[in-house]
């Protein structure tokens, strides 16, 4: 690490297990801060360390409970401004609101558009964040954005489980391109689902585009959350003559139904990464499993601290 701009890792109270083994990465101790809510409810925090002049990451995903972790996150971001850091950077492993990127209906807003500009207004001057919902999310911040894949973590699990015949499935058009990447690297074959979402956290499967009997299919997606969707793609799935249906999946919200969806569905076993935390009856379904990403954000910021390239960790 440089010596002559000291790297401070602080944490939020969304994910801090995932920081600490960012921090055992980068063989540094977590920044000391103290965070609090009054008695309304109000967030509120104190830096209890030195980081004038110094390179600030700020490790908080905007998972559940959304509001607060992001109210968390900005209130830290300025505390660093006001701290005189040099540099300040944004570390999402995953990026709440997200889904909401355009305008998909009349009168309805671009919040992750409004999300960009309070993390920016904040404080934040770089940010780090992990397979984004939507790529063009990039270009709403007008701070440089490192955008991480969890690709290489799963595709790795995929590959030490010798899985025979694989395809690899793209739960909806949206996902083609993560999918293809997949299929390319582990020389698998590709379906598609086309998916026709009815309303929020609501869809149906109408049709499979590709060869999926007698195969071992692997679902591939960025989020999981209510589990609806890829519930119902692996019913297709094994009505369309499926051998096996797995998941893989970088964000696992897991909201609401979800848990209790996948232990009754054909899904044998969904792979997911710690971007954000497993809630405790996701942590005791035996059907899934966590891995972490906590090496490749380590490095990431190690490389960003130092002044390397990050690009190879995009692949």
């Amino acid at each position: 690490m440089q010596d002559q701009i000291p790297l401070v890792v602080f944490s939020g109270r969304a994910h801090p297990q995932l920081t600490d083994r960012i921090c055992d990465y980068l063989q540094i101790h977590r920044g000391e801060v103290r965070l609090y809510n009054f008695s309304d409810g109000e967030n509120g925090c104190q830096i209890e360390e030195n980081v004038r002049g110094g390179d600030v990451y700020v490790v908080q995903p905007t998972c559940p409970p959304v509001n607060d972790n992001l109210m968390e996150l900005l209130i830290l971001l300025d505390a660093c401004r006001r701290s005189s850091a040099s540099r300040i950077t944004a570390v999402m492993p995953y990026f709440g609101y997200a889904r909401q990127d355009r305008k998909d209906r009349p009168r309805v807003p671009i919040t992750a558009k409004l999300v960009c500009d309070l993390i920016t207004s904040s404080g934040a001057s770089r940010i780090l964040s992990m397979d984004l919902h939507a790529a063009q999310i990039q270009g709403f911040f007008n701070v440089p954005v490192d955008h991480l894949f969890a690709a290489p973590v799963l595709i790795e699990e995929l590959r030490r489980l010798h899985l025979p015949d694989i395809t690899v499935v793209s739960p909806d058009a949206g996902g083609v391109e993560r999918a293809r990447a997949f299929a390319k690297r582990l020389e698998a074959g590709l379906a598609i689902v086309d998916k026709r979402r009815t309303s929020p956290n609501q869809a149906d499967v109408m049709n499979i585009i590709g060869d999926v009997a007698g195969r071992t299919c692997v679902v591939v997606d960025d989020i999981i959350d209510t589990a609806g969707t890829l519930v119902k793609t692996a019913e297709v799935l094994a009505e369309r003559g499926a051998a096996r249906v797995l998941a893989a999946g970088v964000h696992a919200v897991l909201s609401g139904p979800a848990v209790e969806r996948i232990e009754k569905s054909v899904v044998e076993q969904i792979i997911v990464t710690d971007t954000i935390p497993l809630n405790p009856t996701a942590r005791a379904s035996a059907k899934i499993r966590q891995l972490s990403v906590a090496e490749l954000l380590g490095e990431a910021i190690r490389r960003i601290h130092e002044a390397k390239s990050v690009s190879s960790l995009f692949v």
